[in-house]
C-alpha cells in the first residue's frame, strides 16, 4: 500500500516545476532515517533541478515566541511591524516573524525563502509517542505567520496557490491519524493540500509491540518494500563521508 501511495506522489510532483522537501527526522550520527530517505529517492527520480531538499535538523531555528496570543496585544504574529528587514533572507517582503528579528541567528528564512519561490512543499518526518516529530511541531509553530496573514489580519493568502503534503513513518501507532490531523493544519493555514501528496508508512498495527525484534525488523521490512531506496541511501552516506 505505501509503495502505491509513493508512486502517486511521484506522478503528482513529475506535474509541479519547484518543488521543496523538507525533512524533520533527527539522527546523532550519519545515518539517513527512512522518512528522509523517501525524500532523496523522490528527488533522485524528478531531478536535481527540479527538487530543493532542506533538513530541518540542520538549522537553527528558535521556538515560537507565543505572539499569537499575548496578553497585552491579542494576536500580534506577523504583523506588518514583524517584516525581517534583509533582502538576502527576505527577497520577497512577505517574512513577518518576530522571532527573526529578536535573534539574528535564526535560520527560519532558509525555509520561508524556498516554500515561497516554490509551487510545491512536502514535509517529511517520522511519528513520535503517535504524532509528527518534535522538529516539525516547532517548525509548524514557527509558520504560523503564514496562516495567521490572512485568518486573523484579513490579509491576502500568500501560499494559496502551493501544493502541500505530508509523508511520515512511524513504528507502531497512530500514524494514518496523525497525517489526517496535520493535513487539516496544512488546509486552515491555506495551502492547496491534495491528498496524492499525503500517506503514511507503519510498520504494524500493533501498537503494543516494543520488542527488540520488531524494531531491528522494521527496517528491513521498509527496505524490502522500498527496494531501490538502499542505493540511494548508500550514496549519500558515502557524499557525507566524501565531503568530511
Amino acid at each position: 500500500m505505501s509503495l502505491s501511495n509513493y508512486k502517486k506522489t511521484l506522478i503528482y510532483l513529475k506535474k509541479k516545476k519547484r518543488i521543496l522537501f523538507l525533512t524533520t527526522s533527527t539522527r546523532w550520527n550519519d545515518e539517513v532515517p527512512k522518512s528522509s530517505s523517501l525524500a532523496y529517492s523522490l528527488k533522485e527520480e524528478l531531478g536535481n533541478d527540479k527538487v530543493t531538499i532542506i533538513d530541518v535538523s540542520k538549522l537553527k531555528i528558535y521556538p515560537c515566541e507565543g505572539n499569537v496570543s499575548q496578553m497585552s496585544n491579542g494576536n500580534h504574529c506577523g504583523t506588518k511591524e514583524a517584516v525581517l528587514k534583509d533582502k538576502q533572507k527576505n527577497p520577497s517582503g512577505n517574512h513577518r516573524c518576530w522571532c527573526s528579528i529578536n535573534n539574528e541567528d535564526d535560520e527560519l528564512w532558509k525555509i520561508s525563502k524556498e516554500l515561497l519561490e516554490s509551487d510545491c512543499v512536502v514535509f517529511f518526518g517520522s511519528i513520535r509517542w503517535g504524532k509528527m516529530n518534535a522538529m516539525y511541531a516547532k517548525l509548524i509553530e514557527r509558520l504560523t505567520w503564514l496562516e495567521n496573514r490572512h485568518t486573523t489580519l484579513g490579509e491576502s493568502n500568500i501560499i494559496k496557490n502551493i501544493d502541500c503534503g505530508i509523508i511520515s513513518v512511524g513504528h507502531n501507532w497512530n500514524g494514518k491519524e496523525a497525517i489526517e490531523l496535520e493535513n487539516k493544519i496544512l488546509t486552515f493555514f491555506g495551502f492547496n493540500v491534495p491528498n496524492e501528496l499525503s500517506w503514511s508508512y507503519q510498520w504494524t498495527e500493533d501498537y503494543k509491540d516494543e520488542s527488540q525484534a520488531g524494531y531491528k525488523q522494521d527496517p528491513k521490512d521498509f527496505e524490502k518494500e522500498f527496494s531501490f531506496i538502499q542505493l540511494i541511501r548508500e550514496s549519500i552516506i558515502k557524499f557525507k563521508d566524501f565531503i568530511k
